[in-house]
């Protein structure tokens, strides 16, 4: 019989399956980013049961909440390019890497759980705290024994923010010019044609 909690992980894995299979098969791009919220969310349940409860709502509110709504905003604005066209070029390389991607993913997961159950067996579990996984205990650890990665983490974000707003100008800046261009180029083009007018005339 199967307690309520293998049925909850089992609900769990197949909702993170399903979206993630949604999101490598699905031609649209909208599809592919509701499998991708599918995951997010089976995700963030799956932290629950082992008493991770901020991990599980930073989950749902920064990659739910903020990732794919960015991506769904980008989709709009992109309009009817953001679907590719038809390419089956290189499509055997593709399914030969998927298949191996699988069957060592596979292999791997078995590996893993033989090697996890044997460690389970040899070396019992500990008894978790009551405040294990929860804000308080996070957030100590997080400010005492790990500010220092934290400080880094933050330091690196800002540099990616830094990147961004310049990869960003010289992107307008380039856009500018080219719209420059375009322009001087159909003035000179308004003033040959004005030219061969008075010409015929």
């Amino acid at each position: 019989m199967i307690s309520l909690a293998e049925a909850y992980f089992f609900l769990c894995a197949f909702v993170a399956v399903v979206g993630s299979l949604t999101v490598v098969a699905s031609r649209g791009p909208i599809r592919s980013a509701m499998g991708l919220f599918l995951v997010i969310v089976a995700v963030a349940g799956l932290f629950l049961p082992l008493h991770a409860q901020f991990l599980a709502a930073i989950q749902f509110i920064v990659y739910a909440g903020a990732v794919v709504v960015l991506l769904l905003f980008i989709i709009m604005m992109l309009g009817p390019d953001a679907i590719p066209a038809s390419d089956r070029r290189g499509l055997f390389a593709r399914v030969l890497g998927a298949s191996v991607f699988i069957i060592s993913g596979t292999f791997a997961l078995a590996l893993s759980n033989h090697a996890l159950s044997a460690l389970h067996s040899s070396f019992p579990q500990p008894k978790m705290e009551a405040s294990f996984g929860g804000i308080d205990s996070f957030g100590m650890i997080l400010f005492t024994d790990d500010v220092v990665p934290l400080e880094l983490s933050a330091a690196l974000l800002l540099v990616a923010v830094v990147g961004v707003l310049a990869v960003a100008q010289g992107h307008v800046n380039g856009s500018g010019k080219v719209l420059a261009d375009l322009r001087a180029t159909a003035r000179r083009a308004a003033l040959r044609a004005d030219e061969a007018r008075g010409r015929s005339t």
